[in-house]
């Protein structure tokens, strides 16, 4: 892989993250790559920008991430492209998204220059409702009742088929989500090479399980106002009875790999 342009972003508000992020500019720096930071990092022959919704804007070969997995969701809901992202756990808690630690920084960038890698396309969700399209999201799209004395009936239609009760609200996962909080409500565990969806209902009046789905495409009607929370970071609103069309996304998420592993999620868990 080139190097040619690299962009380096760091958990915000992190002092560790960001003093690592300085390190991670310079060993690119001399490998000749023209490096990226965002503000408050600044390096001496590196370019600051200011923000993610302007390094979208550059044409990069690839986007190092510092942090823990919110970093990391951060950068893919910035990214439309499938510009391709090597995750390094600095200051998260777990890190599932993780591919290395930074004591192994230095034989990262030796292996990526001598093509020692792997792609790792995973499926992303988009939802849209009143003519707009949300920002995408790698793990889950989250639609919960606004009103919390009032439960609401959800209404949720995918191929031919309509499930319709009442219930706090839905998740609709992806592979990658799929150990999120989609898993801690029961939710199976899948395959992260998986192009599937999966329909989680969240505390319904009558116990539904679960719902694995090839669908492309899924529509949720609610009975009262509700939230469109993306990846725990970003809240959007529906009014009652508006449709909320979530869909695979047009481009994957990428990440970058060294080692081959089956399931790396759900060891990262402890299983």
């Amino acid at each position: 892989m080139k190097l040619n342009k690299v962009g380096i972003v760091s958990k915000v508000g992190s002092k560790e993250s960001e003093k690592t992020a300085k390190n991670v500019a310079k060993k690119f720096l001399a490998k000749k790559s023209k490096v990226y930071t965002i503000a408050p990092i600044i390096v001496e022959g590196a370019k600051t920008i200011q923000s993610l919704q302007e390094l979208k804007k550059e044409k990069l070969d690839l986007v190092v991430t510092l942090g823990g997995d919110g970093t990391t969701l951060r950068v893919f809901r910035h990214l439309e492209n499938e510009t391709p992202i090597l995750t390094i756990n600095v200051g998260g808690n777990r890190g599932i998204l993780a591919e290395i630690t930074i004591n192994e920084i230095d034989n990262a960038i030796n292996q990526i220059l001598k093509g020692n890698f792997f792609l790792d396309k995973r499926t992303r969700v988009v939802a849209s409702c009143g003519g707009k399209e949300f920002p995408p999201a790698l793990n889950e799209i989250y639609i919960n009742r606004t009103n919390l004395t009032k439960t609401a009936e959800i209404e949720i239609k995918f191929q031919n088929d309509t499930v319709k009760q009442k219930m706090d609200g839905v998740i609709i996962a992806t592979p990658s989500g799929s150990t999120g909080h989609s898993f801690s409500l029961g939710g199976p565990i899948l395959h992260e090479s998986l192009d599937v969806l999966i329909i989680t209902p969240v505390a319904p009046v009558y116990r539904l399980e679960s719902i694995v789905v090839p669908d492309e495409k899924i529509e949720i009607i609610s009975s009262h106002d509700c939230n469109i929370v993306m990846d725990a970071q970003v809240v959007k609103s529906a009014g009652y009875e508006e449709p909320i069309v979530i869909k695979k996304y047009k481009k994957p998420a990428v990440f970058v790999r060294l080692k081959k592993r089956g399931l790396r999620q759900m060891s990262k868990l402890g299983f």
